[in-house]
């Protein structure tokens, strides 16, 4: 055991956590898509089996993104905030297509508009960027 590893971590900031929990709710989504995609295929027509399947395996993938970025976010690796800002960025035209629906789905639009704002806020908080990397 050397004396760097029983140094103490460095507290993580509270936008950070806010961040890195909004990332990994957005990849846990996308891969529960995914797989009722994939089981709900099985039940389909039997014609479109193969391209159910192979969008619930495309969406499952997509989802597993977001949520290494929340883990990295959560070890303070900085590699894990781009990927992280660009899952929230891509929250604010699905929240405007979802809005076009209207009825219920503005609700929904409203609340993954929110979700993506609050993730980018959070992840470019200057806390957060001294954290990952550091004084420069």
């Amino acid at each position: 055991m050397t004396a760097e590893s029983t140094a103490p971590a460095p507290a993580r900031p509270t936008p950070l956590l806010i961040g890195a929990g909004i990332t990994a709710l957005e990849g846990l989504a996308l891969a529960g898509w995914g797989a009722y995609d994939m089981v709900s295929g099985l039940f389909a027509d039997p014609a479109s089996l193969g391209r159910s399947e192979a969008g619930g395996v495309v969406l499952l993938l997509m989802g597993l993104f977001p949520l290494l970025a929340g883990r990295a976010l959560l070890r303070g690796r900085r590699w894990g905030r781009s990927p992280a800002i660009l899952t929230n960025s891509i929250c604010l035209p699905v929240a405007y297509y979802m809005s076009e629906s209207g009825g219920a789905m503005v609700a929904a639009a409203v609340a993954v508009a929110l979700l993506g704002l609050a993730g980018i806020v959070t992840l470019l908080n200057p806390r957060v960027t001294e954290l990952l990397y550091g004084d420069r």
